[in-house]
Formats: C-alpha cells, sequence, structure tokens
C-alpha cells in the first residue's frame, strides 16, 4: 500500500505510524491515529475521527464527524460466498460513534451493491453490519449486536446487546429488539420483542416516550396494536379494519403500510394469548 505524500494530506492530522493509501481522499479536519490503515478508495469527510488501530478498506465513504474506535474493521470484503469481487461500496454517513472491534462490510451485486447507514448513530463494542443493509438515522445497535445481510432498519431503533437478525428481516422505525433475541422475522414500527425465537411483546413504550410521542398517539397505537394482532379474523382483515379506522393516523398507519409491504419474512406476531 502505497503511503500518502505529506502535502496530500495537509490539511488532515495523520499520525506518523498510520498508513493512508495515496489514492484515498481525506477532507480538512480528519484525524487519523497510530497505526491505523486507510486504503486507496476510502473517503473520509470533514472531522473524521479515526482512533489507533483501525483498519478502512473498500469503496467506503464515512461522513462528517463520524467517530471510529480502535480495532474497527471497516469497508473490507463481505462474509459471503456469491461475492465475486464486484466494486460494491459500503457509505456511512455523519456523526456517527462506532465503537471498538465494530466491523461493516461493503454490498454485493445481489443486493444492489451498497450498504448504506444512516446518521447520528451507536454502534457499541463488537456491532457487525453485514453486507447490503440499510440502517437508518438515530438507531442504537448495543454491543455485540448482529445484522446478517439484507437488514433493514429504520430510524430511532434500538437493538440490544447479543442480539441477532436474521438476513433480509425489516426492523421497524423505534422499535426495540431486547438483549439476547434471536430475530427472524419482521418487527412493526414501535414494535418491542423478545426472545429466542423472537415475539413481539408489546410496543416500545419507553421509546415513545423519550422521544415525545404525545399520549393521543400512543393510546392510538395501543388500540391498534390490540387489533392488529387480535386472535379473531385473519390478519389480512384485521388489516381492513385497522386502515378504516385510523386511514388519517399517520403513526398508526406506518405500521399497516410496513405489513402490507413485500417481504420475504413473515411478521413478528405475539404469543396466543399475549394481547390484550
Amino acid at each position: 500500500m502505497a503511503v500518502a505524500h505529506q502535502a496530500e494530506v495537509r490539511d488532515a492530522k495523520v499520525h506518523p505510524t498510520a498508513i493512508v493509501d495515496s489514492r484515498a481522499a481525506l477532507a480538512p479536519g480528519v484525524e487519523i491515529g497510530p497505526y491505523s490503515v486507510i486504503g486507496p478508495h476510502v473517503r473520509l469527510m470533514e472531522g473524521v475521527q479515526v482512533g489507533p488501530h483501525v483498519v478502512i478498506d473498500g469503496r467506503t465513504r464515512i461522513g462528517p464527524n463520524t467517530r471510529i474506535f480502535p480495532f474497527a474493521s471497516i469497508g473490507h470484503i463481505p462474509q459471503d460466498l456469491k461475492y465475486g469481487g464486484e466494486p460494491s461500496e459500503l457509505v456511512i454517513g455523519a456523526s456517527n460513534t462506532i465503537r471498538e472491534h465494530v466491523t461493516m462490510n461493503p454490498g454485493t451485486k445481489g443486493g444492489g451493491m451498497v450498504t448504506r447507514v444512516g446518521d447520528n448513530c451507536l454502534f457499541m463494542v463488537g456491532v457487525h453490519i453485514a453486507h447490503d443493509c440499510k440502517v437508518g438515522d438515530h438507531v442504537v445497535m448495543a454491543n455485540n449486536a448482529t445484522l446478517a445481510g439484507h437488514v433493514e432498519v429504520g430510524d430511532w431503533a434500538f437493538l440490544g446487546g447479543l442480539c441477532a437478525v436474521h438476513q433480509f428481516a425489516r426492523i421497524g422505525k423505534h422499535a426495540m429488539i431486547g438483549g439476547m433475541s434471536g430475530v427472524e422475522n419482521d418487527v412493526i414500527p414501535y414494535g418491542s420483542v423478545v426472545g429466542n425465537r423472537a415475539r413481539l411483546a408489546g410496543l416500545n413504550i419507553v421509546g415513545l416516550k423519550r422521544r415525545g410521542f404525545t399520549r393521543e398517539q400512543v393510546h392510538a397505537l395501543r388500540t391498534a396494536y390490540r387489533l392488529l394482532f387480535a386472535q379473531e379474523g385473519t390478519m389480512t382483515e384485521r388489516l381492513s379494519d385497522v386502515e378504516e379506522i385510523y386511514h388519517d393516523n399517520e403513526v398508526v398507519m406506518e405500521i399497516v403500510a410496513f405489513i402490507r409491504a413485500d417481504s420475504s419474512r413473515a411478521i413478528c406476531q405475539p404469543r396466543p394469548g399475549d394481547v390484550e
């Protein structure tokens, strides 16, 4: 790997022991810590801070003011046997915190060629984001939470420590995944799931309160939840009933739209008798 010339990184702060390929792009205000390695196709925007012993490779773009802690491995080839060396990408947004030992992989030909991470997220120690995932804004993934390939995570979702999400599953906005849960089905927006395999355990009431949802919104969500997951009738019938009652309620209709959307996974549901 070619080492960058001092003139090419004069507006960045690069430790003398770091190895930065001369073809990498470092914006003003970038900091690279001791013994870190930056590959030739990496693009670091203004204010990115890379700690010691970090390796960033591949066609990786990292947004402004993102901070990466020691021993993270960002942008290396996917853990997918079907990957054939295609020039896929990893795009990480602004103001993210990426803690120690986090791994993030680029996309593949079979998944749209890009893995995308939003803004203002926190990825705690040991988090893994596999190829072709789409992670929204303000997402928190606790220690050792894992996303398999092609997973979609909505804004403000919280994934507890040691949880694992099956490939192609969808996690809706403001959802909560309990620690050590194995999630193999889609999780509705505002839902809370727990267990192995994870079952829907209600709504993420704590998250809704923290984010300023009104009492009226929470009440509507609770009522719609009971209707959607009641034991009477079919899911199709219950969806139609909820849509008719709440057609002008934005937060409830997000759940309806999520369930109606095409997906290769089933919807995660409560255990029989768990819905009041």
